[in-house]
């Protein structure tokens, strides 16, 4: 039997719908199986934490309004939290128009609901129900979930996950105090969200450092902009056990006993493939996931798999997948250029490799310039003067990576990778930007770039120099 389809995506996640959609572009035969996955909240837990994010970030404008008089303030105001929920919700439901049924339809992408798994004989296939669907390549994108850590006493006394965290009926019962476990950006986020909201917040992280992975600098401002606001954070603090003692919660987080209210438990992202019968068509699954090469196949070449590692690479490797399993597969993925964004306040944004690694690689031909947002003139006017950022970058002006944390930082970390991705050099940046906005703080490195490369040229620095004693002896 012939084939139907050229690509059967398994899972309507955000990446799976857009592989779809852009395979569909090609006028390639699709299929677009919905996979419910089980116990995740799926995208409304993004859109919800983000819209918590953007409610805090506007309650802290308040006391700037206030200082302008534009605001008066008023006796127990407070953020509401079911109205935030309400607010994301209606935004999901908006923004699942443009993925509807009708619209994925209209495209030619046979969409179908329900779940069902792999077989190999006669022929492999993807089965649901009395269906087999025979392609000529998979993708694999059923996203992921938050699997809970093992802590003695925790299923007994009892904990809430991220997804319990967003229901109705949780976030109007909320506890006051609250200890916060994860060392995740999802954790840190909530922490700090959380605590504008009122509550007393605990954060508990197993690493010896607040977001280990990321620039030593933003991680220490961001720890203390959580501290000044009232968050206590401690690190390298594994919990080993839990006990319910009375109306209290007790943990044992390395050699402290803490209590507290409510316990939330942010585990680690595990992919959403249990029930797909992936072991009996080949594809091998280790403890850190589905293992891929660099071109997104499985240990099945015909299979390949998108978003499981971070979600901001989601929807760029579901790009590389569906080129690779519609033409011949060629193109590999390059995440040096990929920007990310976390949501806390100031925004922390990110792209390319860091200042440890660009020394490893270029030795002293590296240089570091960072530009405090206290001196740019609209985040002062703006009130936002908390953050900075940080270009790694080589002699000639090529840039590396950079980091930056503060007011809109992800609006323009995208020009940064940009210019990574095309090889535009720090010289660009120089007359590219407006006066009066945060994206000038990358003209100002780059003046910085371009005076220390003139201080340091010395055959330009002997010239200007016999030029300013030539005119000097001529006046």
């Amino acid at each position: 039997m012939s084939v139907e389809y050229d690509l059967v995506v398994i899972g309507a996640s955000e990446e799976g719908i857009y592989a779809a959609v852009a395979a569909a572009s090609r006028k390639a035969r699709v299929a677009l199986v919905e996979q419910p996955p089980k116990g995740c909240g799926g995208d409304f837990e993004v859109i919800f934490n983000r819209t918590l994010s953007h409610v805090t970030h506007l309650s802290e404008q308040l006391d700037i309004a206030m200082q302008l008089g534009a605001y008066q303030p008023t006796p127990h105001l407070e953020i509401q939290l079911t109205q935030a929920q309400a607010w994301a919700q209606e935004a999901r439901a908006i923004l699942a128009e443009q993925n509807s049924l009708a619209t994925l339809a209209a495209l030619g992408i046979d969409v179908i609901r329900g779940s069902g798994e792999f077989c190999r004989l006669p022929r492999q296939a993807f089965i649901i129900g009395n269906r087999k669907l025979r392609s000529r390549s998979y993708l694999l994108a059923t996203g992921s979930h938050l699997v809970p850590m093992a802590i003695e006493g925790i299923e007994r006394v009892g904990y809430l996950t991220p997804s319990e965290l967003y229901q109705k009926d949780v976030l109007t019962s909320l506890s006051q105090e609250l200890t916060i476990i994860g060392s995740s950006p999802l954790a840190i986020q909530l922490a700090q969200n959380l605590r504008q909201t009122g509550k007393s917040i605990v954060l508990l992280i197993e690493d010896k450092r607040l977001l280990s992975t990321e620039d030593l600098e933003v991680a220490k401002l961001i720890q203390a902009q959580l501290e000044a606001s009232g968050v206590e954070i401690l690190v390298d603090s594994r919990v080993t056990q839990v006990q319910q003692i009375e109306e209290k919660k007790w943990l044992q987080a390395g050699n402290r006993a803490l209590e507290t209210d409510e316990i939330i438990l942010v585990g680690n992202q595990q992919p959403n493939i249990e029930g797909l019968n992936l072991e009996g068509v080949g594809v091998k699954i280790s403890d850190r996931g589905i293992e891929l090469n660099e071109k997104l196949q499985t240990t099945n070449p015909n299979i390949y798999a998108c978003g499981y590692s971070l979600n901001h690479l989601a929807r760029y490797e579901a790009s590389i997948a569906v080129e690779n399993a519609l033409c011949f597969p060629f193109f590999k993925v390059d995440y040096r250029t990929i920007p990310y964004v976390m949501f806390t306040n100031p925004p922390i944004a990110r792209v390319g490799i860091t200042e440890a690694e660009a020394r490893t690689k270029f030795g002293k031909n590296v240089w570091v310039f960072k530009q405090e947002f206290k001196s740019l003139a609209i985040a002062q006017l703006s009130g936002e003067t908390t953050g900075f950022c940080k270009l790694i970058v080589r002699s000639n002006g090529e840039i590396l990576g950079a980091h930056i944390i503060g007011s809109q930082a992800g609006e323009y970390i995208g020009t940064i990778a940009l210019a990574i991705k095309n090889k535009i050099k720090l010289k660009s940046f120089i007359d590219s930007f407006s006066a009066f906005t945060f994206s000038v703080i990358l003209q100002a490195i780059a003046l910085e770039w371009r005076h220390q490369r003139l201080r340091k040229n010395k055959i330009l620095q002997r010239l200007l120099n016999c030029l300013t004693y030539y005119i000097d002896k001529t006046i």
